[in-house]
């Protein structure tokens, strides 16, 4: 009887393949063969689930999201109590929020696939429209970290939701960029201490209470 295959799981396993391949050699060589050879699967099993390499990397960025997204808010579903010491509420935002950067090696490889993605869809038009959903749907988990803070009464007064997202979502980007393109001279240290420093400026300090 033929082994039964959950076909997300399939879909899964090949996304992942995606992220081994575009990480140590490039996105641009992951194509149908090369990706069922990391998978270890038959090249006829991938196209089963996949058109072609388009259709590869737009399902990857989509699994991205979706991963990096669950675990930001898992952070944001555990918050605080409204009463609880400022420094706990920067951290827990912190926490969500560095789920988006490159500070271990899964965050790295991510953030390294995100950027690969985010260049060839500069000169690949089937990707564009994906990759904007994927800049929306970013700043929608960033907006979200921030409705959360203020749903509890954790921003300072007077802040636009707005402005206060583009902000740091313009941050999280930039250290994102930097993080992977000069591990050197930013770690994962200075990102986690950038990001908090910068939580800790837009939530009021325990003696502003």
């Amino acid at each position: 009887m033929p082994k039964k295959v959950d076909p997300e799981a399939r879909r899964q396993e090949v996304a992942e393949a995606v992220f081994r391949v575009a990480r140590r050699d490039g996105l641009e060589h992951a194509s149908l063969r090369n990706v069922a050879a990391e998978a270890g699967l038959a090249i006829g099993s991938v196209r089963h689930y996949f058109a072609g390499q388009s259709d590869i990397m737009i399902f990857a960025m989509r699994h991205f999201v979706d991963r990096a997204g669950e675990r930001l808010m898992e952070h944001v579903r555990a918050r605080p109590a409204p009463d609880a010491p400022p420094d706990r509420h920067v951290a827990l935002f912190a926490a969500a929020l560095a789920e988006l950067l490159p500070l271990d090696a899964e965050r790295r490889e991510e953030t390294e696939v995100w950027l690969a993605f985010t260049v060839s869809a500069r000169t690949r038009e089937e990707l564009r429209p994906h990759a904007e959903r994927l800049y929306d749907e970013t700043r929608g988990l960033i907006r979200k970290v921030l409705a959360a803070a203020e749903r509890i009464g954790v921003l300072r007064d007077g802040l636009d939701p707005d402005v206060e997202t583009e902000r740091l979502y313009a941050l999280v980007d930039g250290l994102a960029l930097h993080g992977v393109l000069q591990p050197g001279r930013l770690d994962a240290e200075a990102m986690r201490a950038t990001l908090h420093r910068h939580l800790g400026e837009i939530m009021p300090r325990a003696d502003d209470r």
